[in-house]
């Protein structure tokens, strides 16, 4: 019998396309995100849907609850749901920072802290956090959102030296330049057009949100003793 999978922000990206690989082997799960309608078009009969700001520990523990009740305890939570608004430090609003530190980091200690005591009685258990190659290294206009991702890298090590001997994993994926939506919430177009001209000029264009998902799907369905510890995920043609 398949076990639970909780993935948040899967309303678009990584989300919806791990949403739509684990739904395709029927696994029960339960996604999340800040709108519903996009996950309920998916039409996916063992998914539960649930509007959750991942930010609200409350409002995102009582959803696992509820998917836990009908599903029993999560094996895997993918903590995916994240925002990036890049910008010069020097200028940039410093509700933006608040922003991607409230949900960036702030929502994936949220997800882990939810379900790792109960992975910890069971010693089994999966916990992927979304971080980016932003979480390893610096990018111009990039210095709010790398403070979020190094935060997302360096808490991911943390826990997973923290839960190895309770036999669960703790998982880092570290996508580069990927087309998704994650882009659109960036509220300075310069910065915007700039990173669309960087990102043709060096070809980085062909790999896929699915493709992200793809991986992330092969490093959960490994044996409980293999753990991918951090993956890193570019385009071929990206350099940097």
């Amino acid at each position: 019998m398949k076990k639970l999978i909780v993935i948040t922000g899967a309303s678009s990206g990584f989300g919806m396309e791990l949403a739509k690989e684990f739904g395709k082997e029927g696994y029960p799960m339960l996604l999340l995100a800040r709108e519903v309608e996009p996950m309920e078009a998916l039409n996916i009969e063992s998914a539960i849907c649930k509007k959750v700001d991942v930010t609200n520990r409350e409002e995102f523990e009582s959803a696992v609850r509820e998917a836990e009740e009908k599903y029993g305890k999560a094996d895997l939570i993918v903590n995916n749901a994240g925002i990036m608004l890049l910008g010069d430090l020097a200028n940039q609003d410093p509700v933006e920072w608040k922003k991607m530190l409230d949900v960036n980091v702030l929502g994936v200690m949220n997800g882990m802290q939810i379900v790792m005591e109960d992975m910890k009685e069971r010693r089994t258990g999966t916990i992927i956090n979304l971080s980016s190659i932003a979480g390893l290294k610096a990018f111009p206009n990039h210095a709010a959102y790398c403070a979020s991702k190094y935060g997302v890298t360096g808490l991911t090590e943390v826990v997973r030296g923290e839960l190895s001997s309770y036999n669960v994993r703790v998982l880092s994926i570290c996508p580069g330049a990927v087309s998704t939506g994650l882009l659109g919430h960036t509220t300075n177009q310069s910065i915007i057009d700039g990173y669309n001209e960087w990102k043709e000029s060096i070809g980085a264009t062909n790999i896929k949100a699915n493709d992200i998902a793809k991986t992330i799907k092969y490093a959960y369905d490994l044996p409980q003793a293999v753990s991918l510890r951090e993956i890193i995920i570019t385009d071929t043609m990206q350099d940097a």
